[in-house]
């Protein structure tokens, strides 16, 4: 742990240095059996070294002589967010200290919720799935948040103690455990991390230090953090850094930046990029950092530079998956409805020049303008999806696609994605077709619990008119989350079986024919066509040749084009005159 950062610092000639930041207190003990006067230092900060702590000590702090508050830097919080914390020794005896990560290229990624990924729903559990997702062809894997979240489950973006592994989940050594697991299989292990808001339960930092928060703005989740305050802005760098070091995490995940109100200056996003950035030069590993940003700002990606140097290497494309929902499913209710006039036409954008919107109107955004040009970036910076966990659980019922569209649909979206050069995401469950939904669930109670049903009802009332009230699930229920949870007993049974077998082919085929053309692909260079039905699409890639696409995804028999006729075929055969429904023909030039 730094020498003078955020959390319990453990010394080299024993004992602990408990710190917090806390301005807006006049006095601050540290209690543990007895309470101990902490001493107060320069901006806030209050600080007691005590000879006799080690790991395993548990600890609050009182403020004032009244509040008892954890640590808002917990390293583990054994009874929850609002119990003692736990001093956690940070050294782990790891069986795979040689690994340094994976090129971004060979990313081939699995996003999952630890609760719902294995029926026992710890970190443990999911180490015996990782051979299952060797054998699949992917080459890495994406925790949904796991900081500290109030209750028993959760999606993970209540965290409120972002530097403490839930204990639902097991213990911090559990965590790394899987990690370990992971990288002894050479798979990657991204984590997403929760930038832009805190929890509404567990929370105290607005009691004795509130000018962590803004009021002059707000999110859709509460007060806004602001990052023009120094101390604030060390607590999200020195917490990235924590799950990089700490845990060897390959990579996070930001969530919603463009919900980040406050990003002072210089931007939190490129200092903390060059932090990290700093990181990975000294260690010599192989990080990447994404992001999810519905403002579609290209100039902030770089898939290039490593290590990462300001920017981020990808940003997941809800523009690819949007577009595709509205072919598979025809729905256009919602944000859907910026994609139902021209799907087809959208995604041929997509799949030449990285985004749809890259600076036109939204008519979901009352006609403001969204993104930026992205045509000359590579295809690296764009991650795809069919799905991910907001994209089925913002539905009222949180249905798979495998519940909206038909089997061929789905396969031939499938057949494309797993073949194109930008990296492909899967959400657990998907390689096989799994038809278990993902709701949102979550553990509040009292007021907190009616505010969020009530919320949640308001969410749904445009969009989903037709819903009733009775249809909604409770997403307190246990009953709620216990729906979400794998069975994995499906993988045996049709049409799971084939299902998970043509996701195998497909990725075995990435492997061998594409993902050793991308390996140094520095430019974008691609075009892509929609007409009447099909698909058209090449891509050069680094080695010279050209990756070609001919697909049929509709319902009707279409005729090919004649100038997408050519190169080796690697998937589907020669295309015919004729391309039969749902169709995906793949060949190298």
């Amino acid at each position: 742990m730094t020498a003078a950062g955020f959390g319990p610092r453990l010394n080299p000639e024993g004992g602990v240095t408990f710190r917090l930041w806390a301005p807006a207190a006049k006095r601050v003990e540290l209690v543990l059996d007895d309470l101990h006067a902490m001493r107060a230092q320069a901006q806030g900060w209050f600080e007691a070294t005590m000879p006799d702590a080690g790991p395993g000590t548990r600890y609050r702090f009182r403020i004032d002589g009244d509040l008892i508050v954890p640590d808002p830097a917990s390293r583990f919080q054994p009874e929850d967010v609002h119990g003692p914390s736990e001093v956690v020794d940070p050294h782990y005896a790891w069986r795979a200290p040689q690994w340094r990560g994976r090129p971004w290229p060979e990313a081939a990624i699995l996003e999952l919720h630890v609760g719902a990924f294995t029926p026992a729903g710890t970190f443990r559990a999911a180490i015996d799935k990782l051979d299952h997702l060797v054998d699949t062809g992917l080459t890495a894997i994406e925790l949904m948040p796991v900081a500290d979240f109030a209750g028993r489950w959760n999606w993970g973006y209540d965290g409120v103690l972002p530097f403490a592994p839930d204990s639902a989940y097991g213990r911090p050594e559990d965590l790394r455990a899987l990690i370990d697991a992971a990288h002894q299989r050479a798979l990657m292990v991204f984590l997403d991390v929760v930038y832009n808001h805190f929890g509404p339960e567990g929370n105290y930092l607005g009691h004795y230090a509130p000018a962590f928060f803004t009021t002059a703005h707000g999110t859709p989740w509460g007060k806004a953090i602001d990052y023009n305050v120094p101390q604030v802005r060390r607590f999200a760098v020195e917490n990235a850094l924590a799950w990089l070091r700490d845990y060897r995490f390959d990579g996070l995940r930001l969530d919603a930046v463009h919900a980040i109100v406050e990003p002072g200056e210089p931007p939190l996003l490129a200092e903390l990029s060059r932090a990290v950035g700093a990181f990975a030069a000294q260690t010599g590993r192989s990080i990447h950092l994404m992001l999810e940003n519905d403002d579609n700002r290209a100039s902030l990606l770089d898939p290039l530079a490593d290590p990462p140097q300001g920017k981020f290497r990808a940003q997941w494309n809800d523009d690819y998956h949007h577009a595709w929902h509205v072919l598979l499913t025809g729905e256009q209710t919602g944000y859907y409805r910026d994609y139902r006039h021209a799907p087809g036409e959208q995604l041929a954008r997509i799949l030449s020049s990285g985004f749809a919107y890259q600076g036109e109107p939204s008519a979901h955004r009352n006609g403001a303008r969204r993104g930026e040009p992205s045509a000359e970036l590579p295809p690296a910076a764009f991650i795809s999806f069919l799905q991910n966990h907001d994209q089925i659980g913002n539905r009222p019922l949180g249905e798979r696609l495998v519940v909206l569209a038909s089997a061929p649909a789905i396969d031939a979206a499938l057949q494309i994605m797993l073949l194109a050069p930008m990296p492909p995401m899967l959400f657990m469950g998907e390689e096989w077709g799994a038809v278990q939904p993902f709701p949102f669930f979550c553990d509040f109670a009292g007021e907190l619990a009616d505010a969020v049903r009530r919320g949640r009802k308001a969410e749904f009332a445009a969009a989903y008119s037709d819903l009733t009230e009775l249809a909604l699930p409770d997403p307190m229920a246990e009953e709620t989350f216990r729906s979400a949870v794998l069975d994995w007993s499906a993988l045996d049974r049709s049409p799971h079986k084939e299902r998970l077998a043509l996701v195998r082919k497909l990725l075995a085929l990435r492997r061998g024919d594409v993902t050793p053309r991308l390996q140094a692909l520095g430019r974008n260079d691609a075009h892509a066509d929609w007409r009447d039905g099909v698909i058209s699409a090449h891509w050069r890639l680094d080695d010279g040749s050209r990756l070609v696409l001919v697909a049929n995804v509709g319902e009707q028999p279409r005729n090919r084009p004649p100038q997408a006729a050519y190169g080796r075929a690697i998937w589907g055969g020669a295309a015919p005159p004729e391309l039969p429904p749902w169709t995906v023909f793949w060949s190298l030039a």
